[in-house]
């Protein structure tokens, strides 16, 4: 079986891809934000004393963690819509993303937070600190940097995973290329350069999350 590789149509929807990438890194982004918070909320009910807020926070990270995302997007998508929640294929993407990463988030951060030793946090306290400034550069900052390659792992891998949210219609860069895919029936074409196009959006990623931990945590340069 004879094939003719055509690139043509392909670079010539380069807006198409473009307007796709765009939109990844928007969600993604998003998602990072509202996911690393909500994981430090869930992270603080996880170690919390009080057994109730400790089981809910439990609950939602095995959840999360033991069911998979294309099936979480779905039940956002397509299964609250029955509660008379209804979210736009946007929404409920950035929705799930921020959840999903949310749970994985928590366990990462609490690995950091465990780490610290309870002599200096009794430390701060015998110094005058304040609560807050305990939390905040005695516990959080140094958990975070602990647990900042693993974050940024975690990031990256969301990223990818953003690919799935296309099955709801999110128009971001796998959408683009089904819908291209769909008009020019290039397939090997397109989706290898959409397999490439997903890489470099990784390296961006990869180099953007090392400068801002070389700027919020003293990294060393490689």
């Amino acid at each position: 079986m004879q094939y003719s590789f055509d690139f043509a149509p392909v670079f010539a929807a380069w807006p198409m891809f473009l307007e796709g990438a765009i939109q990844t890194l928007r969600m993604s982004a998003v998602s990072m934000v509202a996911g690393l918070a909500l994981g430090i909320v869930f992270m603080l009910m996880r170690i919390s004393r009080l057994g109730p807020v400790r089981t809910i926070a439990v609950g939602y990270i095995e959840l999360i963690r033991n069911t998979p995302f294309l099936v979480q997007v779905f039940f956002i998508y397509f299964g609250m819509p029955t509660l008379g929640i209804k979210l736009g294929g946007e929404e409920a993407a950035i929705l799930a993303m921020s959840l999903n990463c949310a749970a994985y988030a928590a366990e990462i951060v609490r690995g950091g937070v465990q780490s610290i030793r309870p002599g200096q946090i009794e430390a701060g306290r015998a110094l005058g600190l304040h609560t807050i400034d305990i939390y905040r550069f005695i516990v959080f900052r140094p958990a975070i940097r602990a647990v900042y390659p693993a974050l940024c792992s975690q990031f990256i891998l969301m990223m990818l995973n953003s690919s799935l949210v296309a099955s709801v219609s999110a128009e971001e860069l796998t959408y683009m290329a089904q819908t291209l895919d769909a008009q020019t029936f290039r397939s090997f074409e397109i989706y290898f350069v959409l397999g490439a196009i997903y890489l470099l959006l990784s390296q961006f990623f990869s180099v953007a999350l090392q400068f801002i931990g070389r700027t919020y945590f003293s990294y060393p340069t490689k």
